[in-house]
């Protein structure tokens, strides 16, 4: 299966995401803010990014630009995880380069929905990754 960063500051809720990610045989790497996340991006180039917003120091939407910006991470496919579910938020995490956007708290088949279909437009995706059924 895929590398996937996690970017989130709460404890629990970065737990909850691992524990979802592992529990289908992702691969998970962790970051709890913006700096270190777009640092661990660029070192270990995930396949996909699981990137809250609201994070200490640099947001998420600002950690997201940076990565679009960076010829080395721009088509990494970034998530924007959310408890703040505005219509301008959303429209927010768009124009920062996000592919997609989920609110918290995490429901379990909606992120691997999400996680799914982004892995399967991925130029770089193996042959059926990504695309086995679910428990």
């Amino acid at each position: 299966m895929a590398t996937i960063l996690v970017v989130e500051d709460n404890p629990a809720n970065m737990k909850l995401a691992c524990v979802l990610l592992r529990r289908v045989g992702h691969n998970a790497l962790c970051a709890s803010d913006g700096e270190s996340g777009v640092t661990l991006a660029k070192a270990e180039r995930p396949a996909l990014i699981l990137m809250d917003i609201q994070l200490p120091g640099m947001d998420g939407l600002a950690a997201t630009a940076l990565l679009k910006l960076d010829p080395s991470t721009a088509d990494i496919p970034v998530v924007a995880l959310t408890a703040m579910a505005m219509k301008e938020d959303q429209d927010k995490s768009r124009l920062a380069g996000c592919a997609a956007y989920i609110a918290k708290p995490l429901r379990y088949l909606e992120l691997y929905e999400v996680i799914d279909t982004l892995l399967a437009q991925s130029p770089g995706r193996l042959p059926g990754q990504a695309l086995e059924t679910r428990p």
